[in-house]
């Protein structure tokens, strides 16, 4: 039986290198190449053409997620599992979105992963059970064609309020990056300009209310 080859894309190398040890050592994989960001990623996706690519959903340059966009429109007969350490549920539905077959979180157990791998190697998919609640809760999250994840809402609810990034960071125990990105995406998912237009739109459209955020 032939090995399923593996691309492992992560910018921490002591992360990829440990995947190669982990991965190979089960005698089932074969770990063709290594990227250390998105663009690499792409790059030799279309060069080694593996059956897998293990990829972090945050790197330098050209992030996970855009990575998957490109790699599923230049190889698509490559799959995608991401392994992350967040498990927030934008990050769990834009990764599905872009052509992900599976999401695991960097501190699952081992056979974890590797189930998820062969799923996908198969042209399946598989989310852990905890992953795959976080899907649907963001799914349902979705704001009156909008597409705002249900983070993005509370952010949007927050900013509302009048808080800054670092408050609302502190409020949902996230990093202020993390906040900026949110706010980045509400708005132009509103189709604006600025914090102060979000809200106003968000208002006006009735997908908050002052009462009750």
């Amino acid at each position: 039986m032939s090995k399923i080859k593996v691309l492992v894309a992560d910018d921490h190398l002591v992360v990829r290198e440990g995947l190669v040890v982990m991965l190979q050592g089960t005698g089932e994989f074969e770990v063709v190449g290594q990227a250390f960001d998105g663009h690499e990623a792409i790059q030799l996706a279309e060069k080694l053409h593996p059956d897998v690519i293990l990829i972090d959903v945050q790197m330098p340059g050209i992030g996970g997620i855009e990575a998957i966009r490109q790699i599923k429109k230049r190889v698509p007969k490559a799959q995608v599992v991401v392994l992350s350490s967040f498990d927030q549920e934008e990050y769990i539905y834009q990764s599905i979105q872009a052509g992900a077959k599976g999401y695991v979180l960097k501190d699952s157990e081992l056979e974890e992963l590797l189930d998820v791998i062969r799923a996908a190697a198969r042209g399946e998919s598989l989310l852990p059970a905890h992953i795959a609640t976080k899907l649907v809760e963001s799914v349902s999250a979705v704001k009156r064609g909008h597409d705002l994840t249900k983070r993005e809402y509370e952010v949007l609810c927050l900013m509302a309020r009048g808080m800054r990034n670092r408050e609302i960071a502190k409020r949902l125990n996230i990093t202020e990056r993390t906040v900026k990105n949110h706010v980045t995406q509400v708005i132009a998912k509103l189709g604006v300009k600025s914090r102060t237009e979000a809200v106003t739109q968000a208002l006006k459209e009735k997908l908050i209310c002052l009462e009750k955020v």
